[in-house]
């Protein structure tokens, strides 16, 4: 146990070299052993310790790619076992491989010789490298709660999540120079270039590092699990079989709804049972989630049409955690804020796929006053701001 603490000790003296520009092929010669030797939960480990120790996610990507070259060797023949139960792997590997097939669709693409043709024949296939977002989205909202629930240094997957919202704006900014016909030869293949290594970089690093780590700390029941919830996203690239998707929401609709006994709410207002509580905040045309006053994530509903998406892998987790990097501070500054009485409310309003979507955070206190959560109410209002005049009468056409 001391020899893999000393390790991982070197390792993250070695990556603080790295990140202060001490010399490399010192820093290499000095930790050589390490270096040779490092395995994907070590990695995690390293990455860790720097946030830690108080860098931000940010911070890490500037020197990441190039601590990742120096361990790409040991990483890369790390021996692991893809889990029993590998669906959700599986289709998380497969939209990786059908990622770098676009890829090299583009690259061909890019020797075009007529720069304007060269452009219109890069737009539509670069726009439609957004659908990578499907991808991020299952990482981020299930494959990272799990891991974080297991052990404190899979928390180092803000770094990864800051990865992924750089991406995101790679790819826009990749859009918009095609665009532009100001935008020149060198200045499309540069943009390219830089899309290529964050999207595809991204991808290696998980085929390196999340998914043998995941492999070796998560259960069967977990990967069932995440299989099942997977199933209510869209996916990159890929189809999936309607009748597998089906089959896992129906077995999830018959496992999660239970009401137990015959517990009642009552209150001076009426009467309702469990059931009737979970239908009605369905029924109710808004996400809601609630968080408790220690910030863990405890509950959310599910309407028909969700604005943004929601697993039950959350339950339990940090919000903090449940947001980019970016906008963490955001998030706490709410919540010290209720926390500590001085706001109440706060509303934001954003547009997302043409509808305009109204997002509010409400502090919850009991009878005394004590701060017990805040709960976050998200509202597609688009239809509502086009109202005019009134309707008196039903209407169902």
């Amino acid at each position: 146990m001391n020899q893999d603490r000393e390790k991982i000790n070197g390792l993250i003296e070695y990556v603080k070299g790295i990140k202060d520009n001490l010399n490399g092929a010192e820093l290499y010669l000095k930790y050589k052993s390490d270096i040779e030797n490092v395995k994907p939960q070590e990695a995690f480990e390293v990455f860790y310790a720097l946030l830690e120790e108080g860098m931000e996610p940010k911070e890490v990507l500037v020197f990441l790619d190039k601590i990742i070259n120096v361990f790409y060797k040991s990483l890369s023949h790390h021996q692991w076992e893809r889990p029993a139960n590998d669906n959700f792997l599986v289709d998380l590997i497969l939209e990786n491989e059908a990622l770098f097939e676009r890829a090299e669709e583009i690259k061909i693409d890019l020797k075009e010789e007529n720069l304007e043709i060269k452009k219109e024949k890069l737009i539509p296939k670069v726009k439609a490298l957004e659908a990578i977002k499907h991808h991020y989205l299952k990482k981020e909202n299930i494959l990272f709660p799990y891991l974080e629930k297991t052990m404190e240094k899979f928390h180092g997957l803000k770094i990864m999540w800051a990865l992924h919202d750089e991406v995101r704006n790679r790819i826009q900014e990749t859009v918009s120079i095609l665009q532009s016909k100001e935008s020149d030869e060198k200045e499309v293949n540069g943009v390219i270039g830089k899309l290529f290594f964050g999207i595809l970089g991204v991808a290696k690093k998980e085929n390196l590092i999340l998914f043998p780590a995941a492999s070796e700390v998560l259960s069967p029941q977990d990967w069932y699990d995440m299989h099942k919830q997977s199933l209510e996203y869209e996916f990159s690239f890929i189809e999936k079989a309607k009748e597998e998707i089906e089959m896992y929401r129906t077995d999830s609709e018959g496992r999660t709804e239970v009401f137990e006994g015959e517990y009642k709410l009552k209150t001076e207002t009426g009467e309702l049972s469990l059931e009737q509580v979970a239908m009605i905040f369905n029924a109710l045309p808004v996400d809601m989630t609630f968080v408790d006053e220690n910030n863990k994530v405890r509950y959310f509903t599910r309407p028909k049409d969700r604005i943004f998406p929601r697993s039950p892998a959350i339950i339990g987790r940090d919000v903090n955690n449940c947001h980019p990097p970016d906008s963490v501070h955001i998030v706490q500054k709410i919540i010290e804020g209720f926390r500590t009485g001085q706001k109440d409310s706060a509303k934001f309003w954003i547009e997302l796929k043409g509808k305009m979507i109204l997002i509010q955070y409400f502090a919850l206190r009991d009878a005394k006053g004590i701060y017990r959560g805040t709960l976050e109410v998200s509202q597609d209002i688009t239809e509502i701001r086009g109202l005019e005049g009134q309707r008196r009468l039903l209407d169902w056409d």
